[in-house]
Protein backbone atom coordinates (compact mmCIF):
# COMPACT_ATOMS: atom_id res chain seq x y z
CA UNK A 1 0.00 0.00 0.00
CA UNK A 2 1.19 3.22 -0.89
CA UNK A 3 2.73 6.07 2.21
CA UNK A 4 2.56 9.56 1.55
CA UNK A 5 6.05 9.72 1.34
CA UNK A 6 6.20 6.88 -1.67
CA UNK A 7 3.25 9.21 -3.54
CA UNK A 8 5.57 12.27 -3.19
CA UNK A 9 8.30 10.51 -4.61
CA UNK A 10 6.04 9.17 -7.28
CA UNK A 11 4.66 12.48 -8.50
CA UNK A 12 8.46 14.09 -8.35
CA UNK A 13 9.38 11.32 -10.58
CA UNK A 14 6.55 12.13 -13.11
CA UNK A 15 6.83 15.65 -12.43
CA UNK A 16 11.01 15.43 -13.95
CA UNK A 17 9.98 13.52 -16.77
CA UNK A 18 7.35 15.65 -17.75
CA UNK A 19 9.68 18.38 -17.57
CA UNK A 20 11.85 16.19 -19.63
CA UNK A 21 9.34 15.26 -22.42
CA UNK A 22 8.81 19.27 -22.49
CA UNK A 23 12.16 20.28 -23.46
CA UNK A 24 12.17 18.47 -26.97
CA UNK A 25 10.01 16.66 -29.23
CA UNK A 26 13.58 14.98 -30.73
CA UNK A 27 13.42 11.28 -29.05
CA UNK A 28 17.16 10.90 -29.45
CA UNK A 29 17.16 14.04 -26.97
CA UNK A 30 14.58 12.86 -24.21
CA UNK A 31 14.88 8.96 -24.28
CA UNK A 32 17.94 8.53 -22.49
CA UNK A 33 17.03 10.97 -19.38
CA UNK A 34 13.97 9.61 -18.74
CA UNK A 35 15.07 5.51 -18.28
CA UNK A 36 17.95 7.68 -16.33
CA UNK A 37 15.15 9.45 -14.08
CA UNK A 38 13.36 6.02 -14.30
CA UNK A 39 15.89 4.28 -13.20
CA UNK A 40 17.44 5.54 -10.33
CA UNK A 41 13.91 6.62 -8.80
CA UNK A 42 11.48 3.41 -9.28
CA UNK A 43 15.54 1.66 -8.17
CA UNK A 44 15.36 -0.56 -11.36
CA UNK A 45 17.65 -1.71 -13.80
CA UNK A 46 17.95 -2.24 -17.28
CA UNK A 47 15.24 0.30 -18.43
CA UNK A 48 14.40 -0.56 -21.76
CA UNK A 49 12.29 0.53 -24.82
CA UNK A 50 11.25 -1.35 -27.44
CA UNK A 51 9.68 -0.55 -30.61
CA UNK A 52 7.00 -2.81 -33.06
CA UNK A 53 7.88 -2.16 -36.72
CA UNK A 54 4.51 -3.14 -38.52
CA UNK A 55 6.39 -4.00 -41.97
CA UNK A 56 8.14 -6.25 -40.51
CA UNK A 57 6.51 -7.79 -38.21
CA UNK A 58 9.48 -7.18 -35.79
CA UNK A 59 9.74 -6.07 -32.12
CA UNK A 60 13.22 -4.17 -31.30
CA UNK A 61 15.24 -2.80 -28.58
CA UNK A 62 15.49 0.61 -29.45
CA UNK A 63 17.07 2.59 -26.54
CA UNK A 64 18.67 0.54 -23.29
CA UNK A 65 20.23 1.77 -20.05
CA UNK A 66 23.11 -0.22 -19.08
CA UNK A 67 23.00 -2.50 -22.49
CA UNK A 68 26.20 -2.75 -24.85
CA UNK A 69 24.79 -2.11 -28.19
CA UNK A 70 25.71 -5.79 -29.02
CA UNK A 71 23.45 -7.03 -26.69
CA UNK A 72 20.91 -4.54 -27.34
CA UNK A 73 21.27 -5.80 -31.03
CA UNK A 74 20.32 -9.22 -30.36
CA UNK A 75 16.47 -7.77 -28.07
CA UNK A 76 14.78 -8.82 -31.13
CA UNK A 77 11.27 -10.75 -31.07
CA UNK A 78 8.35 -11.65 -33.33
CA UNK A 79 4.52 -10.56 -32.04
CA UNK A 80 3.70 -13.24 -29.03
CA UNK A 81 7.36 -14.49 -29.03
CA UNK A 82 8.72 -14.21 -25.12
CA UNK A 83 7.49 -11.60 -22.46
CA UNK A 84 8.11 -8.80 -24.95
CA UNK A 85 6.42 -10.35 -27.99
CA UNK A 86 3.39 -10.98 -25.85
CA UNK A 87 3.05 -7.57 -23.95
CA UNK A 88 2.69 -6.17 -27.40
CA UNK A 89 0.32 -9.11 -29.03
CA UNK A 90 -1.90 -8.38 -26.18
CA UNK A 91 -1.52 -4.82 -25.34
CA UNK A 92 -1.28 -5.73 -21.53
CA UNK A 93 1.35 -5.49 -18.90
CA UNK A 94 3.01 -9.05 -17.19
CA UNK A 95 4.83 -9.53 -13.95
CA UNK A 96 7.70 -12.68 -14.04
CA UNK A 97 8.55 -12.23 -10.21
CA UNK A 98 11.79 -14.59 -10.92
CA UNK A 99 12.79 -15.15 -14.51
CA UNK A 100 15.10 -17.97 -13.52
CA UNK A 101 11.73 -19.67 -12.74
CA UNK A 102 9.38 -18.40 -16.22
CA UNK A 103 10.37 -19.83 -19.48
CA UNK A 104 8.82 -17.16 -21.43
CA UNK A 105 11.61 -15.21 -20.11
CA UNK A 106 14.03 -15.84 -23.21
CA UNK A 107 17.15 -13.84 -22.18
CA UNK A 108 18.17 -12.69 -25.97
CA UNK A 109 20.29 -9.93 -24.62
CA UNK A 110 22.49 -12.17 -22.31
CA UNK A 111 21.65 -10.45 -18.84
CA UNK A 112 21.36 -14.10 -17.61
CA UNK A 113 18.52 -15.49 -15.58
CA UNK A 114 18.90 -14.57 -11.93
CA UNK A 115 16.61 -16.14 -9.90
CA UNK A 116 16.41 -12.95 -7.57
CA UNK A 117 15.89 -10.74 -10.46
CA UNK A 118 12.07 -9.87 -11.67
CA UNK A 119 11.00 -8.72 -15.21
CA UNK A 120 8.72 -5.93 -15.84
CA UNK A 121 7.27 -5.32 -18.71
CA UNK A 122 4.63 -2.97 -19.80
CA UNK A 123 3.28 -1.68 -23.45
CA UNK A 124 3.48 1.86 -24.78
CA UNK A 125 -0.02 1.97 -26.87
CA UNK A 126 -0.94 5.66 -28.76
CA UNK A 127 -4.67 5.98 -30.22
CA UNK A 128 -5.70 2.44 -29.41
CA UNK A 129 -2.42 0.74 -31.18
CA UNK A 130 0.17 -0.83 -29.48
CA UNK A 131 3.91 0.83 -30.67
CA UNK A 132 6.13 -0.87 -28.84
CA UNK A 133 7.32 -1.72 -24.95
CA UNK A 134 8.89 -0.33 -22.02
CA UNK A 135 10.33 -2.77 -19.85
CA UNK A 136 12.65 -3.23 -16.74
CA UNK A 137 14.30 -5.41 -14.40
CA UNK A 138 13.66 -5.22 -10.65
CA UNK A 139 16.95 -7.10 -8.30
CA UNK A 140 16.01 -8.50 -5.30
CA UNK A 141 12.21 -7.77 -5.36
CA UNK A 142 9.67 -7.23 -2.99
CA UNK A 143 6.71 -9.12 -4.26
CA UNK A 144 4.23 -7.06 -2.89
CA UNK A 145 5.35 -4.06 -4.61
CA UNK A 146 5.87 -5.13 -7.90
CA UNK A 147 2.33 -4.42 -8.92
CA UNK A 148 2.81 -0.55 -7.94
CA UNK A 149 6.08 -0.56 -9.73
CA UNK A 150 4.48 -2.13 -12.85
CA UNK A 151 1.21 0.71 -12.24
CA UNK A 152 4.10 3.44 -12.41
CA UNK A 153 5.78 1.80 -15.42
CA UNK A 154 2.54 2.26 -17.26
CA UNK A 155 2.21 5.61 -16.31
CA UNK A 156 5.44 6.26 -17.84
CA UNK A 157 4.72 4.40 -20.76
CA UNK A 158 1.56 6.51 -21.04
CA UNK A 159 3.40 9.59 -20.93
CA UNK A 160 6.36 8.55 -23.68
CA UNK A 161 3.96 7.13 -26.30
CA UNK A 162 3.64 9.97 -28.37
CA UNK A 163 7.44 10.15 -28.75
CA UNK A 164 7.86 6.77 -29.48
CA UNK A 165 5.20 6.69 -31.91
CA UNK A 166 6.82 9.54 -33.95
CA UNK A 167 10.31 7.67 -33.34
CA UNK A 168 8.56 4.25 -35.05
CA UNK A 169 7.03 6.34 -37.72
CA UNK A 170 10.67 7.94 -38.22
CA UNK A 171 12.47 4.42 -38.34
CA UNK A 172 10.10 2.87 -41.13
CA UNK A 173 10.11 6.11 -43.00
CA UNK A 174 14.08 5.36 -43.30
CA UNK A 175 13.54 1.72 -43.69
CA UNK A 176 11.19 2.36 -46.84
CA UNK A 177 13.39 4.97 -48.05
CA UNK A 178 16.63 2.86 -47.45
CA UNK A 179 14.47 0.30 -49.89
CA UNK A 180 13.56 2.25 -52.13
CA UNK A 181 17.13 4.07 -52.40
CA UNK A 182 18.47 -0.07 -53.13
CA UNK A 183 15.68 -0.35 -55.54
CA UNK A 184 16.58 2.46 -57.28
CA UNK A 185 20.42 1.82 -56.90
CA UNK A 186 19.93 -1.91 -58.89
CA UNK A 187 18.09 0.20 -61.85
CA UNK A 188 20.81 2.76 -61.95
CA UNK A 189 23.32 -0.64 -62.24
CA UNK A 190 20.57 -2.16 -65.01
CA UNK A 191 20.83 1.55 -66.34
CA UNK A 192 24.05 2.35 -66.24
CA UNK A 193 24.92 -1.26 -67.83
CA UNK A 194 25.12 -1.29 -71.73
CA UNK A 195 23.97 -3.79 -73.87
CA UNK A 196 27.19 -4.65 -75.34
CA UNK A 197 29.43 -5.42 -72.52
CA UNK A 198 29.40 -8.50 -70.41
CA UNK A 199 30.83 -7.98 -67.01
CA UNK A 200 29.96 -8.13 -63.39
CA UNK A 201 32.67 -7.61 -62.07
CA UNK A 202 33.62 -3.98 -59.20
CA UNK A 203 35.99 -3.09 -61.67
CA UNK A 204 33.23 -3.16 -64.99
CA UNK A 205 30.61 -1.61 -62.42
CA UNK A 206 32.70 1.62 -62.44
CA UNK A 207 33.70 1.50 -66.26
CA UNK A 208 29.69 1.34 -66.87
CA UNK A 209 29.07 4.40 -64.31
CA UNK A 210 31.71 6.14 -66.34
CA UNK A 211 30.28 5.24 -69.73
CA UNK A 212 26.92 7.20 -67.93
CA UNK A 213 28.71 9.60 -67.04
CA UNK A 214 30.48 11.24 -69.79
CA UNK A 215 27.51 9.74 -72.56
CA UNK A 216 25.90 12.93 -72.69
CA UNK A 217 28.65 15.13 -72.88
CA UNK A 218 29.84 16.49 -75.81
CA UNK A 219 33.86 16.74 -74.46
CA UNK A 220 36.26 13.76 -76.12
CA UNK A 221 36.88 11.01 -74.57
CA UNK A 222 40.36 9.06 -74.11
CA UNK A 223 39.82 5.14 -73.12
CA UNK A 224 42.90 3.18 -71.75
CA UNK A 225 43.08 -0.14 -71.91
CA UNK A 226 45.42 -3.47 -72.93
CA UNK A 227 45.30 -5.01 -76.31
CA UNK A 228 41.65 -6.98 -76.34
CA UNK A 229 40.19 -5.30 -73.30
CA UNK A 230 36.94 -4.19 -75.45
CA UNK A 231 37.88 -0.39 -75.63
CA UNK A 232 35.80 -0.40 -78.77
CA UNK A 233 32.49 -1.63 -76.99
CA UNK A 234 32.98 0.86 -74.63
CA UNK A 235 32.98 3.95 -77.36
CA UNK A 236 30.41 2.21 -78.81
CA UNK A 237 28.28 1.90 -75.64
CA UNK A 238 29.09 5.86 -74.84
CA UNK A 239 28.20 6.66 -78.67
CA UNK A 240 24.68 4.64 -78.19
CA UNK A 241 24.16 6.24 -75.20
CA UNK A 242 24.77 10.01 -76.22
CA UNK A 243 22.33 12.33 -77.81
CA UNK A 244 24.22 11.58 -81.19
CA UNK A 245 23.39 8.06 -81.36
CA UNK A 246 21.06 8.70 -84.55
CA UNK A 247 24.14 9.79 -85.78
CA UNK A 248 26.80 7.93 -87.81
CA UNK A 249 29.68 5.52 -86.02
CA UNK A 250 32.52 5.70 -87.45
CA UNK A 251 35.89 4.01 -86.70
CA UNK A 252 39.52 4.26 -87.93
CA UNK A 253 42.58 2.25 -86.70
CA UNK A 254 45.12 5.08 -86.83
CA UNK A 255 47.68 2.19 -86.26
CA UNK A 256 46.75 0.57 -89.78
CA UNK A 257 47.76 2.90 -92.70
CA UNK A 258 50.75 5.37 -93.79
CA UNK A 259 50.96 9.06 -92.60
CA UNK A 260 50.08 10.34 -96.00
CA UNK A 261 46.81 7.31 -96.95
CA UNK A 262 45.56 8.04 -92.89
CA UNK A 263 45.63 12.14 -94.05
CA UNK A 264 43.30 11.63 -96.64
CA UNK A 265 41.31 8.72 -94.45
CA UNK A 266 40.40 11.22 -91.97
CA UNK A 267 40.28 14.64 -93.38
CA UNK A 268 39.59 13.87 -96.75
CA UNK A 269 40.88 15.48 -100.22
CA UNK A 270 39.58 17.82 -103.06
CA UNK A 271 39.53 17.24 -106.59
CA UNK A 272 42.81 17.17 -108.41
CA UNK A 273 44.76 17.65 -104.86
CA UNK A 274 46.69 14.64 -105.84
CA UNK A 275 47.44 12.91 -109.33
CA UNK A 276 44.53 10.67 -110.38
CA UNK A 277 41.78 12.11 -108.03
CA UNK A 278 39.09 13.59 -110.42
CA UNK A 279 36.85 13.86 -107.64
CA UNK A 280 36.49 15.15 -103.88
CA UNK A 281 36.28 12.69 -101.43
CA UNK A 282 35.26 13.50 -98.20
CA UNK A 283 37.36 11.89 -95.10
CA UNK A 284 35.92 9.81 -92.27
CA UNK A 285 35.54 12.88 -89.88
CA UNK A 286 32.86 14.66 -92.44
CA UNK A 287 31.24 10.67 -92.52
CA UNK A 288 30.78 10.86 -88.94
CA UNK A 289 28.53 14.34 -88.97
CA UNK A 290 26.33 14.50 -86.18
CA UNK A 291 27.63 11.52 -84.50
CA UNK A 292 30.82 10.06 -83.57
CA UNK A 293 34.13 9.34 -84.57
CA UNK A 294 36.61 6.74 -82.89
CA UNK A 295 40.26 7.15 -83.36
CA UNK A 296 41.60 3.32 -82.42
CA UNK A 297 45.42 3.81 -80.84
CA UNK A 298 45.60 7.48 -81.01
CA UNK A 299 48.76 7.26 -79.89
CA UNK A 300 50.07 6.12 -83.44
CA UNK A 301 49.27 9.33 -85.04
CA UNK A 302 52.05 11.56 -86.64
CA UNK A 303 52.83 14.69 -85.15
CA UNK A 304 51.44 16.49 -88.79
CA UNK A 305 48.27 14.41 -88.18
CA UNK A 306 48.23 15.04 -84.43
CA UNK A 307 48.27 18.89 -85.12
CA UNK A 308 45.08 18.51 -87.27
CA UNK A 309 43.20 16.52 -84.45
CA UNK A 310 44.16 18.96 -82.11
CA UNK A 311 42.42 22.23 -84.19
CA UNK A 312 39.19 19.49 -84.38
CA UNK A 313 39.00 19.15 -81.39
CA UNK A 314 39.60 22.39 -79.99
CA UNK A 315 37.96 24.48 -83.24
CA UNK A 316 35.50 22.28 -85.25
CA UNK A 317 37.47 22.50 -88.17
CA UNK A 318 38.78 20.34 -90.55
CA UNK A 319 40.70 20.86 -93.92
CA UNK A 320 40.91 18.68 -96.96
CA UNK A 321 44.19 17.32 -98.43
CA UNK A 322 44.57 20.18 -101.12
CA UNK A 323 42.18 22.42 -99.68
CA UNK A 324 42.17 26.30 -99.13
CA UNK A 325 39.73 26.73 -96.44
CA UNK A 326 39.15 24.79 -93.40
CA UNK A 327 35.55 23.36 -92.72
CA UNK A 328 33.10 23.48 -90.10
CA UNK A 329 32.23 20.30 -88.76
CA UNK A 330 29.68 18.75 -86.01
CA UNK A 331 31.36 15.29 -84.76
CA UNK A 332 32.21 14.21 -81.29
CA UNK A 333 35.91 12.50 -80.91
CA UNK A 334 36.41 9.24 -79.17
CA UNK A 335 39.97 7.96 -78.20
CA UNK A 336 41.14 4.77 -77.26
CA UNK A 337 44.99 4.02 -76.86
CA UNK A 338 47.08 0.74 -75.23
CA UNK A 339 49.80 3.00 -74.91
CA UNK A 340 51.03 5.78 -71.73
CA UNK A 341 50.09 8.87 -73.45
CA UNK A 342 51.76 10.95 -70.29
CA UNK A 343 55.02 9.46 -70.65
CA UNK A 344 54.82 9.69 -74.39
CA UNK A 345 54.27 13.45 -73.60
CA UNK A 346 57.29 13.80 -71.35
CA UNK A 347 59.12 11.87 -74.16
CA UNK A 348 58.36 14.58 -76.51
CA UNK A 349 56.49 11.86 -79.10
CA UNK A 350 53.13 13.02 -78.12
CA UNK A 351 51.91 16.53 -78.21
CA UNK A 352 51.30 17.88 -74.37
CA UNK A 353 48.23 20.28 -75.65
CA UNK A 354 46.54 17.31 -77.37
CA UNK A 355 47.09 14.73 -74.62
CA UNK A 356 44.99 17.54 -71.79
CA UNK A 357 42.11 17.91 -74.43
CA UNK A 358 41.86 14.31 -74.82
CA UNK A 359 42.36 13.39 -70.91
CA UNK A 360 39.34 15.67 -69.63
CA UNK A 361 37.10 12.62 -69.31
CA UNK A 362 39.19 9.52 -69.60
CA UNK A 363 37.95 5.68 -68.76
CA UNK A 364 40.07 2.80 -68.11
CA UNK A 365 39.00 -0.78 -69.14
CA UNK A 366 40.63 -3.52 -66.43
CA UNK A 367 42.56 -6.00 -68.06
CA UNK A 368 40.47 -9.70 -67.71
CA UNK A 369 43.14 -10.88 -64.88
CA UNK A 370 41.95 -8.14 -63.01
CA UNK A 371 38.06 -9.05 -63.47
CA UNK A 372 38.22 -12.76 -63.06
CA UNK A 373 34.57 -13.37 -61.95
CA UNK A 374 33.58 -12.33 -65.57
CA UNK A 375 35.76 -14.78 -67.05
CA UNK A 376 33.36 -17.53 -66.77
CA UNK A 377 30.21 -15.50 -67.39
CA UNK A 378 32.03 -14.27 -71.02
CA UNK A 379 33.32 -17.90 -71.90
CA UNK A 380 29.62 -18.93 -71.57
CA UNK A 381 28.31 -16.04 -73.93
CA UNK A 382 31.23 -16.70 -76.23
CA UNK A 383 29.83 -20.69 -75.89
CA UNK A 384 26.14 -19.06 -76.92
CA UNK A 385 27.01 -17.32 -79.58
CA UNK A 386 29.84 -19.45 -81.93
CA UNK A 387 27.28 -23.00 -81.11
CA UNK A 388 24.57 -20.94 -82.97
CA UNK A 389 27.38 -19.51 -85.33
CA UNK A 390 28.58 -22.73 -86.38
CA UNK A 391 25.23 -25.18 -85.58
CA UNK A 392 26.52 -26.94 -83.20
CA UNK A 393 24.71 -27.67 -79.74
CA UNK A 394 27.65 -27.01 -77.51
CA UNK A 395 25.73 -26.05 -74.35
CA UNK A 396 28.60 -26.04 -71.43
CA UNK A 397 32.43 -25.72 -69.99
CA UNK A 398 33.31 -28.81 -68.15
CA UNK A 399 34.85 -28.47 -64.77
CA UNK A 400 38.33 -28.81 -65.39
CA UNK A 401 37.55 -26.22 -68.26
CA UNK A 402 36.38 -23.37 -65.60
CA UNK A 403 39.68 -24.58 -63.38
CA UNK A 404 41.68 -24.42 -66.43
CA UNK A 405 40.10 -20.42 -68.02
CA UNK A 406 40.22 -18.92 -64.01
CA UNK A 407 44.23 -19.93 -63.58
CA UNK A 408 45.00 -18.61 -67.11
CA UNK A 409 46.78 -15.21 -67.15
CA UNK A 410 44.84 -13.98 -70.34
CA UNK A 411 47.28 -11.80 -71.42
CA UNK A 412 45.37 -10.94 -74.91
CA UNK A 413 42.86 -9.88 -72.35
CA UNK A 414 39.10 -10.81 -73.53
CA UNK A 415 39.84 -10.94 -77.16
CA UNK A 416 42.16 -14.19 -77.14
CA UNK A 417 39.61 -15.24 -74.30
CA UNK A 418 36.79 -15.45 -77.19
CA UNK A 419 39.25 -16.56 -79.82
CA UNK A 420 40.05 -19.55 -77.81
CA UNK A 421 36.18 -20.64 -77.39
CA UNK A 422 35.81 -20.13 -80.39
CA UNK A 423 38.45 -22.37 -81.42
CA UNK A 424 37.14 -25.23 -78.84
CA UNK A 425 33.33 -24.98 -79.78
CA UNK A 426 34.46 -25.67 -83.40
CA UNK A 427 36.52 -28.79 -82.72
CA UNK A 428 34.32 -30.46 -79.19
CA UNK A 429 32.42 -33.07 -80.62
CA UNK A 430 29.89 -33.25 -77.88
CA UNK A 431 27.55 -30.70 -75.69
CA UNK A 432 30.56 -30.06 -73.43
CA UNK A 433 33.87 -28.55 -73.88
CA UNK A 434 36.98 -30.12 -71.81
CA UNK A 435 40.18 -28.73 -71.91
CA UNK A 436 41.98 -30.55 -74.61
CA UNK A 437 39.81 -28.45 -76.95
CA UNK A 438 42.05 -25.31 -76.01
CA UNK A 439 44.61 -23.89 -77.69
CA UNK A 440 48.72 -25.88 -76.34
CA UNK A 441 49.39 -22.15 -74.60
CA UNK A 442 46.31 -22.51 -72.68
CA UNK A 443 46.31 -26.13 -72.34
CA UNK A 444 48.89 -26.35 -69.31
CA UNK A 445 50.23 -28.69 -66.87
CA UNK A 446 49.67 -25.37 -64.18
CA UNK A 447 46.51 -24.32 -65.74
CA UNK A 448 44.53 -26.84 -66.69
CA UNK A 449 45.77 -29.91 -64.76
CA UNK A 450 45.53 -32.05 -68.23
CA UNK A 451 49.39 -32.71 -69.43
CA UNK A 452 50.06 -32.05 -72.91
CA UNK A 453 53.49 -33.69 -73.03
CA UNK A 454 55.35 -36.20 -71.53
CA UNK A 455 53.51 -39.33 -69.81
CA UNK A 456 50.64 -40.85 -72.11
CA UNK A 457 49.39 -42.79 -69.13
CA UNK A 458 48.68 -39.12 -66.63
CA UNK A 459 47.14 -37.64 -69.89
CA UNK A 460 44.89 -40.73 -70.10
CA UNK A 461 44.12 -40.00 -66.54
CA UNK A 462 43.37 -36.90 -66.14
CA UNK A 463 41.26 -36.85 -69.38
CA UNK A 464 38.71 -39.88 -67.76
CA UNK A 465 39.04 -37.91 -64.41
CA UNK A 466 37.86 -34.92 -66.04
CA UNK A 467 34.85 -36.47 -68.11
CA UNK A 468 33.99 -39.04 -65.30
CA UNK A 469 33.26 -35.67 -63.06
CA UNK A 470 31.67 -34.05 -65.23
CA UNK A 471 29.22 -36.63 -65.85
CA UNK A 472 28.90 -37.30 -61.88
CA UNK A 473 28.21 -33.31 -61.60
CA UNK A 474 25.03 -33.97 -64.16
CA UNK A 475 24.05 -36.91 -62.47
CA UNK A 476 24.32 -35.01 -58.93
CA UNK A 477 26.85 -38.21 -57.97
CA UNK A 478 24.36 -40.76 -58.97
CA UNK A 479 27.03 -43.60 -60.49
CA UNK A 480 24.56 -45.28 -62.60
CA UNK A 481 22.71 -42.50 -64.18
CA UNK A 482 26.61 -41.49 -64.73
CA UNK A 483 26.90 -44.79 -66.23
CA UNK A 484 24.29 -44.24 -68.62
CA UNK A 485 25.29 -40.97 -70.14
CA UNK A 486 29.29 -42.44 -70.53
CA UNK A 487 27.41 -45.60 -72.29
CA UNK A 488 29.18 -47.58 -69.84
CA UNK A 489 28.31 -49.91 -67.01
CA UNK A 490 28.01 -48.91 -63.02
CA UNK A 491 30.22 -51.65 -62.28
CA UNK A 492 33.08 -50.52 -64.96
CA UNK A 493 32.36 -46.71 -63.74
CA UNK A 494 32.40 -47.56 -60.07
CA UNK A 495 36.28 -49.21 -60.71
CA UNK A 496 37.07 -46.13 -62.68
CA UNK A 497 36.24 -43.47 -59.74
CA UNK A 498 37.81 -45.93 -57.03
CA UNK A 499 41.12 -45.78 -59.44
CA UNK A 500 41.09 -42.42 -60.15
CA UNK A 501 40.56 -41.34 -56.62
CA UNK A 502 37.23 -39.46 -57.58
CA UNK A 503 34.33 -39.17 -54.30
CA UNK A 504 31.18 -39.40 -55.69
CA UNK A 505 29.79 -37.84 -52.39
CA UNK A 506 30.79 -34.51 -53.33
CA UNK A 507 28.37 -34.47 -56.09
CA UNK A 508 25.41 -34.94 -54.28
CA UNK A 509 25.40 -32.27 -51.93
Amino acid sequence: MSTPQSKIQELELLYKISSILNQSLDFEDVAHPVLEVLESAMGVQHATLTLYNRHTGEISIEIAEGLSSRQASKGRYKVGEGVTGRVVETGKPIIIPSVAKDPNFLDRTGRGKDENRAFLCVPVIMEHEVVGALSADVQNPVEEQLPEKLRLLEIIAQMLAAAVKLRRQAREENEILKAENERMAMELKDRFHPDNIIGRAPEMQQVYMQIDQVAKSPLPVLIVGEVGTGKGLVAEAVHFRSDRNLGPFVRVHCASLPESVLDRELFGSEKGALVGVVNEAPGRVEQAEGGTLFLDEVAELSPNLQIKLLRLLQQGEIERVGARFPKKVNVRVICATTKNLQQMVSEGTFREDLYYQLHIVPIYVPALRKRRTDIVLLADSFVEHYSHVVGKNVRRLARGTIEMLMSYPWPGNVRELENAIERAVLVADGDVIYPHHFPPTIQTDETSGTPVSGNLKLMVEAYERDIICDALKSAKGKVAAAARALSTTPRILAYKIKQLGIDENEYKK
